[in-house]
């Protein structure tokens, strides 16, 4: 809500001053307060989650998407796998995997801007591992994890001269007559803080964690998804933006739901991903195939197939792979899969319902196998096209034993609403005005993704958006 003066309920206990305000210590409010910093403003940070939690999903994130060919790591002692993937491909793989409908603006400014951001994030002292995906890009990873990424660039940001509030929960923005914004004001385990500024970043992620909002958004079966990141996404800081006259936009009933360990814990579990689905089958309760596994490259599908798996009876489907695949599949959740030499046996073991049915779904399939050559590296042409679903790539017959079967679940990353920016990070009003002083990023913004997303984009565009919104809030604080 956006709080008049005068409000007895939200007096606040005290006041302090910064030039720019940053709502979220994820990668997109990191980038802002540390560039917002490096131009020389007073810069507060808002973290809502107590110190030990910080970070927002970024703390449970792995990779970013590079264009490699417009970066160059080289003096650091970094080497891409895949040096040749260009600006234009990043921009071509947005497009496709948003069906043509990602804000085109946006889509250029973060494409052009990445590589750059990557060489900043590098200076200040982010470690990476340059490691391929099954895909045709190369993915800069963290070495060690989220929580490394955050510890590292939290020290950035106060070396850089920025405050950071915890347990602090930015509550409604201030504004003049003219609507700037004037200040923003947080609850606080000490009572209500009312911080003046200029302009104000909202980098505090999207509305995924909160259930209320899942089963407003996509459907009321989905207040019991299991939320991959931050229980503290709930989407306050972009009602708080709504409230003050900014625009909403993007896909609010989408979403990046990734395909996850059905063992993973409810909330805050990390990747938890079952990677090379893409080489086997997946069945549901009832015994059914319902995706084209081999559609395209686990980046350009694991993020929609989450929604798919988790709209199936119980919420939950069965990965199957036999013995010619399994050195493909790479299992990050908590449980082992069960494996075992009879087919049926193995996915009654694994908790399939109809264990004859999906055994028979699986034999009819392997009858309209005739694969060439299999490559797992790109997208090899062995189709399974006498099949419904068919399957477009790297259809072997599951047929050499020990089979292994996983279970799994959809769970949730972030959402895909948010409120409207140009490329400057402006955030606009309803009527497609700026609003002065009012800035956003990151998960917060909407218009980018729609459907689907490029694996590994999340976390670049939260970084590129963040670093523009720090340095463009910088430049409109008066001297």
């Amino acid at each position: 809500m956006s709080v008049k003066d005068g409000s007895e309920r939200n007096v606040p206990e005290r006041r302090e001053e910064y030039d720019v305000v940053v709502v979220g210590c994820g990668m997109a409010g990191l980038a802002a307060g540390i560039r917002a910093s490096e131009v020389g403003r007073s810069v507060a940070l808002l973290e809502k989650s107590p110190a030990e939690r910080r970070g927002g999903h970024t703390r449970f994130t792995e990779s970013f998407r590079v264009p490699s060919a417009d970066a160059d790591l080289s003096e650091y002692g970094y080497e891409f796998d895949i040096p040749d993937y260009t600006v234009s491909e990043f921009y071509d793989d947005i497009m496709a995997q948003t069906n043509g409908r990602a804000d085109e603006e946006l889509a250029e400014t973060l494409v052009e801007n990445a590589g750059g951001t990557i060489e900043w994030l590098t200076e200040l002292g982010v470690d990476w591992d340059m490691t391929p995906l099954n895909s045709g890009y190369t993915v800069a990873r963290t070495w060690f994890d989220g929580e490394e990424m955050v510890d590292t660039l939290v020290e950035a940001a106060t070396d850089a001269g920025a405050d950071v509030y915890y347990d602090a929960e930015a509550r409604a923005l201030r504004q003049s007559a003219d609507r700037r914004v004037t200040a923003v004001d947080a609850v606080t385990d000490e009572g209500f803080v009312r911080l003046d500024c200029e302009a104000a970043i909202i980098a505090a992620g999207g509305y995924e964690s909160n259930p209320e909002k899942r089963t407003r958004y996509y459907g009321p079966d989905y207040d019991a998804m299991t939320v991959r990141g931050s229980r503290y996404n709930t989407g306050e800081a972009i009602d708080m933006a709504l409230d003050a006259g900014a625009k909403a936009v993007g896909q609010w009933g989408g979403a990046h739901m990734a395909l996850i360990d059905a063992a993973a814990p409810d909330v805050e579990g990390g990747t938890n991903r079952i990677d090379g689905y893409q080489y086997g089958l997946l069945v549901n309760h009832e015994g059914e195939r319902f995706v084209d596994e081999g559609e395209d490259a686990r980046a350009h599908t694991y993020a929609k197939f989450g929604q798919k798996i988790f709209e199936q009876p119980n919420h939950e489907a069965f990965i199957l792979v036999d013995s010619k695949t399994i050195d493909e599949v790479d299992a990050t959740g908590p449980s082992d899969p069960v494996v075992g030499d009879d087919l049926r046996d193995v996915l009654e073991r694994s908790g399939c319902e109809r264990p004859n049915a999906a055994a028979a779904t699986i034999e009819e399939y392997n009858a309209v196998c005739d694969p060439g050559a299999f490559d797992p590296q790109v997208l090899d042409g062995n189709a399974a096209t006498d099949v419904t679903p068919p399957k477009s790539n790297w259809a072997l017959p599951i047929d050499d034993p020990p089979f292994y079967a996983f279970a799994v679940t959809g769970g949730i990353t972030f959402a895909f609403g948010g409120v409207a920016t140009n490329a400057d990070a402006e955030v606009f009003d309803t009527r497609d005005r700026v609003i002065p002083g009012l800035y956003a990023a990151g998960n917060s913004v909407g218009g980018l993704f729609y459907d689907n997303y490029p694996g590994g984009t999340g976390l670049t565009n939260a970084a590129v958006f963040g670093r523009i919104a720090g340095e463009k809030a910088a430049k409109y604080v008066v001297d």
